[in-house]
Formats: C-alpha cells, sequence, structure tokens
C-alpha cells in the first residue's frame, strides 16, 4: 500500500522532517531527502504493525 508523506526542509537545521497525514502521529526526520525517506517507510511500518502482547 501507498501513503502519502510530506517532506519539508528545515531551514535553521537543513534536516528534512517528514511526516504521514492519514497516520496522526507518525512522523520522522532526516539528514538527507532520502534518509527521511527511508525513516518514514520504517515509520509506517511501526505504525501499522499490530500489537504484539
Amino acid at each position: 500500500m501507498k501513503w502519502r508523506v510530506i517532506l519539508k526542509l528545515d531551514s535553521e537545521t537543513g534536516d528534512w522532517a517528514v511526516w504521514c497525514p492519514e497516520l496522526p502521529g507518525c512522523v520522522s526526520a532526516g539528514e538527507t531527502e532520502s534518509e527521511a525517506l527511508e525513516n518514514i517507510r520504517e515509520a509506517i511500518a511501526l505504525y501499522l504493525e499490530p500489537d504484539s502482547i
């Protein structure tokens, strides 16, 4: 499944913020655009993972 993500460059730090609007609280960041995208992929997978209790 594909999810929409939004990338935004932080002009003060130079890092990239990234979040998925359809998944509240699913956010990440990275020093590069590609790192931020990799991190949000992992964050989405963890967000959607069923609780293992």
